[in-house]
């Protein structure tokens, strides 16, 4: 098959992208594991940027659902609300499983990743959101996983919430704690707020907190 494509050294990259999933040729697809995640073993070959094809190859892909993160960020008392959870992808971390997180929660089929911020907030926190500020959406690990997140600023009120929420059915227990940003910015500084939603959303907040609490 002819290749007409330009070197990747040409292609303006403010464009669309040079190839699109057109350009993979997908020869199989095998099921490895289905569980609450689904296991994939791909075998395929894809276009090449100086032309051609490579050669065939296998990839293995977690499929999970979509997810949203929301950071809730109280204006009033400049304070975030985080929660604590056991993580059992970090059951090996020097430290501890147990991590501080956003507010977060998978898509389900029909709801919107709005939809899915405010419903979390409640259960896990037992918060009411505001106003919703919308703030990347993105793969965290594109090379095995399929999952894309989208990540949000909720504004509330802070006053009263705190304690133990979760659901039963889901295996729940989720600590909430409400922090004044500066001492959260240290925790993050410290290591301790180290997963990529809080990361990404606190550096957000850091550059937008004085433009957010100026509307006030």
């Amino acid at each position: 098959m002819s290749d007409t494509r330009p070197p990747a050294d040409d292609h303006d990259l403010t464009r669309e992208p040079p190839f699109t999933a057109a350009d993979v040729e997908l020869e199989e697809r095998r099921c490895l594991h289905e569980g609450f995640f689904r296991l994939e073993a791909l075998h395929l070959r894809h276009r090449l940027f100086e032309g051609g094809w490579s050669g065939r190859m296998v990839r293995e892909v977690h499929h999970r659902h979509d997810a949203v993160g929301v950071l809730l960020y109280d204006v009033e008392r400049d304070a975030v609300v985080l929660v604590e959870q056991f993580r059992a992808g970090a059951l090996d971390d020097p430290a501890s499983p147990w991590k501080l997180e956003v507010v977060a929660g998978l898509v389900e089929r029909g709801e919107s990743a709005a939809e899915v911020a405010r419903r979390e907030a409640m259960e896990e926190a037992g918060c009411a959101v505001g106003e919703l500020i919308e703030l990347h959406a993105y793969y965290p690990s594109p090379g095995a996983c399929d999952e894309r997140v989208t990540l949000f600023c909720g504004l509330v009120d802070s006053h009263g919430l705190g304690g133990v929420h979760g659901l039963d059915e889901e295996h729940e227990d989720i600590r909430v704690h409400v922090l004044p940003f500066l001492r959260a910015w240290e925790l993050l500084q410290a290591g301790r707020l180290d997963n990529a939603m809080c990361l990404i959303a606190f550096h957000w907040l850091a550059g937008e907190r004085a433009s957010l609490r100026a509307r006030r």
